[in-house]
């Protein structure tokens, strides 16, 4: 099998040889899954949920295998831990909810007084799932756990950039010999994604606009449904009323934490001029003292960026604020450790709405900040952006936070905190404009997703009256 050269994101060494699974192993492996799918399918839900919970106590047994491979694949320590952590308990939270949401639901009687009907579902019996590399293992859970407990099987294709997880994850799916028949992972690039997208009933991607919309294309012409969560430039809204120093200390962890790379980072933010310059000399003193997890990866807050093509990107950017006189509070610049590629924290003032770190997604430890005469003002600046993935509104008076919140063009907005639903998931939400297609990855519309509503309409025994 054909292999490619995976950088190691903390020396910059090609060091790792990643097969290439191409579309016929790509076939094979769905064909498999389609003979399998049926009896998962027709299993009970209470043993479905039952093989789910042994996948979770597998990760957790298999933890510290697990976190060395996120670690080796993403050079970050506290965030690797963290990851499967959330995983395991996602999958609790999923197997808790389902009974609810997938119980069979009894006949009962129609509005026509001589029918009866009864509401089923039915599983699409493959499920693709392309996810990205900024959180190889928990991205590509939350989309394949609640597809598998609706009773899907799963083929995952992971980024070609952290794939390094898959040795361990597979040695914990063969531990669930039920799992295992109806849950496959296929590593590569582009063609195996598309391979991918070729093979399946219903598709997951996690990844870039640009990349998200030829996704989209590949799959309505397939006339196959496509889940997308895409880019994003989440904003911030430092209300007229806010409290600059918890702005400030929540922003500093929304758009730092994970260097920056995360799909709800917040990355540009709106502050009243009359408590700008104590919230941005709180916010930059906070950010300041933000430290690289070099030369020890458990040390520091500020890990490598992974990618080694968004390495250009930041560069790019920094380079394009600092030409348009943009004011570089602290940091400002990429730095090289070890081989490794970081960025420095970064706050960024003094900004137009030009420049490439105001208005394009940047994936990285940086956040510029525009002061604003109105909270109106901040609104239309929050809302000028072709995404809608998530935002923050601080305002110490709540009912006037709710009403900033709602003119958001965004699927959810943290109040008086930043991010929150990287931690809170029972709540449903959606991508607006371009950041994404299709239902909620939370709340129970996450298991929804991955079942097709079927009517049974019986008649009971007597002539219809339409009849001829």
């Amino acid at each position: 099998m054909k292999s490619i050269d995976i950088r190691n994101v903390r020396t910059g060494v090609y060091d790792y040889a990643l097969p290439l699974c191409d579309a016929n192993t790509v076939n094979s492996a769905v064909a498999q899954l389609r003979t399998h799918q049926k009896a998962w399918q027709n299993t009970s839900l209470e043993q479905r949920v039952k093989v789910v919970k042994q996948l979770a106590h597998k990760l957790n047994e298999n933890k510290t295998e697990l976190v060395s491979a996120l670690i080796a694949d993403t050079g970050r320590y506290k965030e690797s831990i963290l990851e499967v952590d959330v995983v395991i308990k996602g999958i609790e939270r999923w197997c808790e909810q389902a009974p609810a949401v997938l119980q069979s639901k009894e006949e009962k009687q129609a509005e026509v007084p001589f029918l009866k009907i009864k509401q089923t579902i039915i599983p699409y019996q493959v499920v693709g799932v392309i996810s990205p590399w900024n959180f190889p293992l928990l991205l590509s859970m939350v989309d394949a756990i609640p597809a598998l407990i609706a009773g899907c099987s799963i083929i995952l294709k992971p980024s070609e950039v952290t794939s390094k997880f898959v040795t361990p994850f597979q040695k914990v799916l063969d531990q669930v010999p039920e799992l295992s028949k109806v849950f496959s992972v296929v590593t590569g690039a582009g063609e195996t994604g598309q391979a991918v997208i070729e093979s399946v009933d219903s598709l997951c991607f996690t990844g870039s606009v640009a990349t998200g919309q030829k996704v989209a294309a590949a799959c309505a012409q397939r006339f196959i449904p496509a889940f997308l969560e895409l880019g994003g430039k989440d904003p911030a809204i430092v209300c007229h009323d806010a409290d600059p120093i918890i702005a400030a200390k929540a922003l500093c962890w929304g758009s730092m934490v994970n260097a920056g790379q995360s799909c709800m980072s917040l990355e540009r933010v709106y502050v009243h001029k009359d408590i700008a310059e104590a919230f941005i000399t709180e916010l930059t003193n906070n950010v300041a003292k933000l430290t690289h997890n070099y030369p020890d990866v458990t040390q520091g807050d500020i890990g490598p960026i992974i990618s080694d093509k968004q390495v250009q990107i930041v560069q790019t950017q920094l380079q394009d604020a600092k030409d348009k006189g943009a004011e570089i509070l602290c940091g400002g610049n990429v730095v090289e450790l070890g081989g490794g590629s970081y960025c420095q924290p970064t706050v960024i003032t003094n900004t137009s709405p030009d420049m490439l770190v105001v208005k394009d997604e940047t994936f990285a430890a940086i956040l510029p900040v525009v002061i604003v005469d109105s909270d109106q003002h901040a609104i239309e600046l929050a809302n000028d952006t072709v995404y809608g993935l998530s935002a923050a509104v601080f305002s110490q008076n709540i009912d006037y936070a709710h009403q900033v919140a709602s003119e958001l063009d965004a699927g959810a907005v943290s109040i008086n905190d930043a991010s929150l639903t990287a931690l809170v998931h029972e709540m449903e939400k959606q991508s607006f404009k371009l950041s994404g297609l299709g239902g909620s990855r939370m709340g129970k519309e996450s298991i929804f997703r991955f079942v097709r509503k079927k009517a049974h309409i019986r008649n009971v025994g007597v002539e219809s009256p339409w009849w001829f």
